[in-house]
């Protein structure tokens, strides 16, 4: 890197992937810049200007000429670009588009979902991101989950984006009531690397502490001293991992999370245990709004079978083996050890699931090792083969039967080739592919219609307002 040059002054164009407005300096050089607006005049602070590189990167930290849609004030004061460059900071992440409002937000993302699947899936799309239901008007509590580093001091914070400098933390808007009124920002964790908290919809809240492998154990044994009694007296449990990750303990409560939904349309009333470290949805109305939209897709019968890959704790399969019944089958794969045996947990009374823990694409290709332990059918019976004809059976050892319809929610990055090769060769019904990330998103609908499938619909919900994220539900079917 360079020394930084002066702020430039720069009118912003259109929208980009990943929280960007594109911009073009006197010279031609191409700027994506975050917490701006199209159509702005702003001084740009570089924050990435390698003199070869084939762009550069930079904040906003001066409005000269605002957009119609910027808010007179940030939802969140510590991720407020032009504030923390007042103030000599870098903007936390987190809340990028925190500076536009909710209408604004969303066509930006409308824009972003639409030319993801323009470029990269050759799919012109017609439709918008959608409010969930219950949305606040500002967009802000709505996280149920926080993930927050920690420093040596002990102080726990958050980091700005691309920067390795941990920023103390002093209240977080987008989180929950329950999860601001616990304030978990103003404990200290010497000792800690890492802290969770969640306030589930079905127990009392839970801190989970990760220890570091250079901790004393005084200092172990002092945070253990604080945060048990904090725990009592907030009604929260708290819980530790070991620095080599083989152990968590319960200091105070039940040490559990637990996550329940009501829908009459899915069959009433589900129950999910959550590790601390596992994952879940982290927006209050996310479990039922994709539910829903996923119910919706599948359109499931009784005695279907269906896949589930990268099933987490089990949010999609538990709802998909109520739909088919016990004459039907689901099979459940996740590569997380953690999330895969809470999914194991949550559904080994389900005798017609299987849950496996291994990475998706080997489990359905059988190259290499395909899974490694927790293998569950319900009540605990394992399987080991891999699936196979419809004509396979369901019981422990036997060939589970090729699906007549297969729900993938991978992570950020999309499936894997070998994923989407699987699943074709396979043959479903229907496929329901949930994406977080339009880009992956648009590449594996690409990949898949190049495989002879029809996108018959894409929804697209704003789960996380103030950030430029968005989840989208896609329903392929087969041409001819």
């Amino acid at each position: 890197m360079t020394d930084a040059p002066a702020p430039l002054v720069l009118r912003l164009g259109a929208v980009a992937h990943g929280g960007h407005v594109v911009a073009r300096t006197d010279e031609g050089r191409v700027v994506f810049v975050r917490h701006g607006l199209p159509g702005e005049l702003v001084r740009v602070r570089l924050t990435d200007h390698e003199p070869t590189a084939s762009f550069w990167r930079g904040d906003v930290v001066e409005v000269l000429e605002p957009a119609a849609g910027r808010r007179d004030a940030h939802v969140w004061s510590q991720a407020d670009a032009v504030l923390a460059a007042a103030a000599g900071t870098s903007p936390l992440g987190g809340a990028e588009f925190g500076h536009a409002d909710l209408a604004t937000q969303r066509e930006l993302k409308t824009s972003v979902v639409g030319e993801q699947l323009s470029h990269l899936a050759g799919l012109e799309w017609d439709g918008h991101v959608r409010a969930v239901a219950g949305e606040t008007p500002d967009g802000t509590g709505w996280r149920t989950r926080l993930h927050l580093d920690v420093a040596p001091d002990g102080s726990a914070g958050m980091y700005p984006h691309r920067s390795g400098e941990l920023v103390p933390v002093t209240d977080m808007p987008l989180a929950t009531d329950a999860l601001r009124a616990l304030a978990p920002w103003e404990l200290r964790y010497e000792g800690a690397e890492r802290v969770d908290v969640a306030a589930p919809s079905g127990s009392a809240p839970l801190l989970h502490v990760s220890l570091r492998a250079d901790a004393r154990q005084e200092q172990l044994d002092a945070l253990r001293e604080r945060l048990g009694p904090w725990g009592e007296q907030h009604g929260v449990s708290v819980t530790a991992r070991t620095a080599d990750h083989r152990a968590v303990g319960v200091w105070t409560g039940t040490g559990e999370s637990v996550e329940t939904l009501d829908l009459p349309e899915a069959g009433g009333h589900f129950s999910w245990r959550v590790s601390p470290t596992g994952f879940w949805q982290i927006h209050r109305q996310a479990p039922a709004t994709l539910v829903r939209a996923v119910l919706d897709a599948a359109q499931f019968t009784p005695g279907d079978a269906v896949w589930d890959l990268y099933s987490g704790a089990g949010l999609f399969t538990a709802v998909a083996a109520r739909a088919v019944g016990e004459t039907g089958s689901v099979l459940a794969v996740e590569g997380s050890p953690v999330t895969s045996a809470d999914a194991a947990r949550n559904l080994a009374d389900a005798p017609h699931v299987s849950a496996v823990r291994g990475d998706v694409a080997r489990v359905l290709t059988g190259r290499g090792p395909r899974a490694r332990g927790g293998q569950r059918r319900g009540h605990g019976r394992a399987t080991s083969s891999r699936p196979g004809g419809r004509t396979g059976g369901r019981t422990g050892g036997s060939t589970p039967a090729r699906p007549d319809v297969v729900v993938m929610d991978p992570p950020r990055a999309g499936a894997a080739k070998d994923v989407l090769a699987a699943v074709d060769h396979a043959a479903p019904r229907r496929i329901v592919y949930v994406a977080c990330d339009p880009a992956a998103l648009g590449r594996d609908l690409g990949r898949l219609r190049r495989r002879g499938w029809r996108v018959d619909g894409v929804e697209a919900f704003d789960l996380y307002p103030n950030t430029h994220h968005v989840e989208a539900v896609a329903l392929l079917r087969r041409d001819g």
